[in-house]
């Protein structure tokens, strides 16, 4: 037998990423035989070995390895599929019927392009209610994966735009932002090799699939940190110029000529057939 039952994916994966039987059964809030019992069928259901058992405990087959992989995406999309459809029915509204997107922006990114679009969508007859979700750096696409969000505004080349449908929407330079009272802010014009390696100002670092990248700046969570550790001089940023709309008095932007582009996006999933997301997608490219 080829399906599988979310119920089955559900206890696989818990077992499959605690590596550790009591663990996933506590995760999973049930017991540990009936927990054992059900992965054993669902081996038996594969004809396949999805785990190896030791006295040191767990670790993954080949095959285990691909349904982790294959698990995942499929409970996320099964996640998806729900929470959409709940949206695209109205649950939780007052009258229970008005359709809603959710538009996932990071915080701060495309304010005029965001505002813009906004405006001349709502402005649409039968035009959905936008819930405008901002997000931190490279979240909307992990929220376009499980349905938390409908539509997003991407930016590459710090977005992946893999799996998603898109449409091009700008492009714009990048500007260092720096403390008003830095030698460089009084510059004109910046390079990369100008701010790439400033003792006393390292670059802040922002997480990437859950991790830091490596470097002396500090490790900054959201835009309202960054901006403050900018203004006490401990850190400064390279952004698209579109974001000078959060810049403090005690900043200074100073275009990057040599940096790559940024170019906006607004991007969906793929598989989508609500008409609610095709207008606002027709709205974004005739701005």
């Amino acid at each position: 037998m080829d399906t599988l039952e979310t119920r089955e994916l559900r206890y696989f994966m818990a077992v499959a990423e605690e590596l550790h039987f009591g663990r996933a059964a506590e995760r999973l809030g049930m017991a540990q035989p009936p927990l054992s019992r059900a992965i054993q069928q669902l081996e038996r259901r594969l004809g396949v070995s999805l785990l190896q058992r030791n006295r040191r405990g767990v670790c993954l087959t080949g095959a285990g390895e691909v349904l982790l992989h294959e698990g995942r995406a499929a409970l996320d999309a099964a996640t998806a599929a729900a929470r959409r459809t709940r949206r695209a029915g109205g649950a939780g509204t007052p009258d229970g019927l008005r359709n809603r997107l959710v538009l996932a922006v990071k915080a701060a990114a495309s304010h005029e392009l965001l505002r813009k679009l906004l405006d001349a969508y709502a402005a649409e007859p039968d035009a959905a209610e936008i819930e405008v979700l901002p997000c931190g750096s490279c979240e909307q696409e992990e929220m376009l994966r499980d349905g938390r969000a409908d539509v997003a505004l991407m930016h590459m080349p710090y977005n992946s735009l893999a799996g998603f449908d898109s449409e091009e929407l700008l492009t714009e330079g990048q500007i260092a932002v720096l403390p008003a009272g830095h030698p460089l802010a009084a510059r004109r014009t910046l390079t990369l090799a100008d701010v790439s390696d400033i003792p006393d100002l390292p670059l802040a670092r922002w997480p990437r699939h859950g991790t830091y990248p490596p470097g002396p700046g500090p490790e900054v969570h959201d835009q309202t940190q960054l901006a403050q550790l900018i203004a006490l001089g401990r850190t400064m940023a390279i952004i698209p110029d579109s974001a000078r709309a959060w810049l403090w008095a005690e900043h200074t932007a100073v275009p990057l000529t040599d940096a790559p582009p940024v170019v906006t996006y607004v991007a969906w999933p793929a598989h989508s057939r609500s008409l609610a997301l095709a207008g606002l997608i027709r709205t974004a490219t005739q701005l």
